[in-house]
């Protein structure tokens, strides 16, 4: 069921500055990006998270422009239909998730 579902993709900027990262932070051999959620108690919802880990038992694995993306299986149902992006500007910089949707019209989406 699992094997060929993506719930989350990256955009090409989102994956050329995890790759620089993973270059220039060192990180290890073995190591993918792991994106997730954390929260989800209460009324406040899941917050987006993001990282590089080593891969766990749970996780599912796949790859999008050379990057290994892991993903705990428990998180598919709220990261399907998301994408990693990532913004540069003079306000802020960095990983920010958006909608697929939004990718697919062909913005950058700026929360």
């Amino acid at each position: 069921m699992f094997n060929s579902l993506q719930p989350v993709v990256l955009t090409p900027i989102a994956a050329a500055e995890a790759r620089k990262i993973m270059q220039t932070k060192n990180i290890p051999e073995g190591y993918g990006l792991r994106v997730g959620v954390r929260g989800g108690h209460g009324c406040g919802g899941v917050s987006f998270i993001i990282g590089f880990d080593k891969q766990k038992p749970s996780d599912m694995a796949y790859q999008i422009e050379g990057i290994t993306i892991f993903v705990d299986k428990k998180h598919t149902m709220y990261l399907i239909g998301k994408a990693v992006d990532f913004y540069e500007g003079a306000d802020a910089r960095g990983f920010m998730f958006v909608e697929q949707e939004a990718i697919a019209r062909g913005g950058h989406p700026v929360n």
